[in-house]
């Protein structure tokens, strides 16, 4: 389905919405941004966490998981509603609403984020491309930009075009976890047990939780997710503006809902093939090179298929993330290429100068010094009428995304010290 033909359908769905509620079309014709946002909840990032959990922890760390998918579900639907209802992405209402000088500094701090995820997503593609193919490290970094920009080139013929190029990407990253359930069955009832009953053994568990909950909720994420819902089919009235808000809430619960699964996945397989034989694995390349005497060749040649697709989806989603900011704070947009070599060169210089697998662990230590920024300002103009109308956040709802953001800083601030202490 071409950009076109989406934004008729959708155009249609909302004139007539009795007839789209019975539409799978209709409904699937709206699902996009929700997926691409899902991304961040899967990037390589998370794969080192989920590792080390399942690793360590067995399933004990599972409910980490699935609380910290709960809150990224609440933060990245208040960010798509906040785009839908005005029209505008988190970074221009952001220009708007805070003095120039706290402006200036959300940019600078959100640019420095967008290098450190990037650093991260771009190691984790070049790393999967390295021990898939036997290459140096040099050439998987080469070999990821080129198909990273091949992949972002697709939006100059729309948005559907790149959203379909990721969800096949997500899809892959989805299907080899299953197949690698499928291969090393994880213990079921021992992990719906520890989904939904807290465990803490340690303060390493504790610092491990934190370092979960750090990777998951990614700052560029809620940035980016307001900004896509722009240049599809905006609504005209209030009516139009909450059945597209509906219409997100039910994608974010999927999507996300996905992402979260998958995240269970990784930290269940770890637990079924490292907990007894390599535990405390806390290195993806010392994963993979673990994964093939403990269940095979073609597991770990999924776990690396699976690293690759998340690499490079990851990387077009934090390029996309990043044109969004700068275009936001800033009100420039600049060519993908451009801002593809904005974040990937210091990544490359970083990854080639010294160690790549302790570049990707600082990085997260800078992404959650950064993650306050975007939360905090979604909260507050989430809550605003000026900004919202009647759609302002209602009270309880404001206090809860208010303590989320007050635990997930905590967290951080926690992980934070951890990083700088060690």
């Amino acid at each position: 389905m071409t950009t076109a033909d989406t934004v008729a359908l959708m155009r249609d769905s909302l004139d007539r919405p009795q007839r789209s509620r019975r539409s799978i079309r209709s409904l699937l014709a709206f699902a996009g941004p929700a997926v691409v946002a899902s991304v961040a909840y899967m990037d390589p990032g998370n794969f080192a966490t989920n590792i080390e959990a399942g690793s360590t922890y067995g399933y004990e760390l599972l409910w980490v998981v699935v609380l910290a998918s709960l809150v990224a579900m609440l933060f990245q639907a208040m960010s798509a509603k906040l785009g839908i209802v005005t029209g505008r992405s988190l970074a221009e209402l952001c220009r708007d609403a805070f003095p120039r000088p706290v402006v200036i500094g959300m940019w600078i701090a959100s640019e420095i984020a967008a290098m450190a995820t990037d650093l991260a997503e771009f190691m984790g593609g070049a790393l999967a491309i390295s021990l898939l193919f036997h290459v140096a490290l040099g050439w998987g970094l080469l070999v990821t930009g080129i198909v990273t920009f091949a992949i972002l080139s697709l939006d100059a013929r729309g948005f559907r075009p790149l959203e379909i190029a990721i969800a096949a990407l997500v899809a892959v990253i989805g299907l080899s976890y299953l197949a690698e359930l499928a291969i090393a069955p994880p213990d079921w009832h021992a992990a719906l047990f520890h989904a939904v009953v807290p465990q803490l053994h340690g303060d390493h568990a504790l610092m491990l939780a934190v370092g979960i909950v750090g990777a998951t909720i990614m700052p560029h994420s809620i940035y980016l997710h307001s900004g896509l819902t722009q240049g599809r089919a905006p609504a005209r009235n209030d009516g139009e503006r909450g059945r597209l808000v509906r219409f997100s809430n039910r994608e974010v619960i999927i999507a996300l809902g996905l992402a979260g699964l998958v995240n269970m996945a990784m930290v269940a397989m770890a637990a079924t093939a490292f907990g007894k034989d390599a535990p405390g694995i806390a290195d993806i390349e010392t994963a993979y090179r673990t994964l093939a005497p403990a269940l095979g060749t073609g597991a770990a040649l999924l776990f690396l298929v699976a690293l690759l697709a998340s690499g490079i989806s990851s990387s077009v989603v934090g390029t996309l993330a990043g044109q969004h900011i700068m275009q936001g704070f800033v009100g420039v947009r600049i060519p993908l290429l451009a801002r593809r070599l904005v974040t990937a060169v210091p990544a490359v210089a970083v990854c080639m100068a010294g160690n790549p697998m302790q570049a990707m662990v600082d990085s997260q230590i800078v992404l959650s010094l950064v993650l306050p920024v975007p939360l905090v300002a979604l909260v507050v103009l989430s809550a605003r009428p000026s900004v919202m109308g009647k759609f302002a956040a209602c009270r309880r709802l404001t206090w809860t995304a208010a303590l989320a953001t007050g635990a997930i800083v905590a967290l951080n601030a926690a992980l934070v010290w951890q990083g700088l202490a060690g």
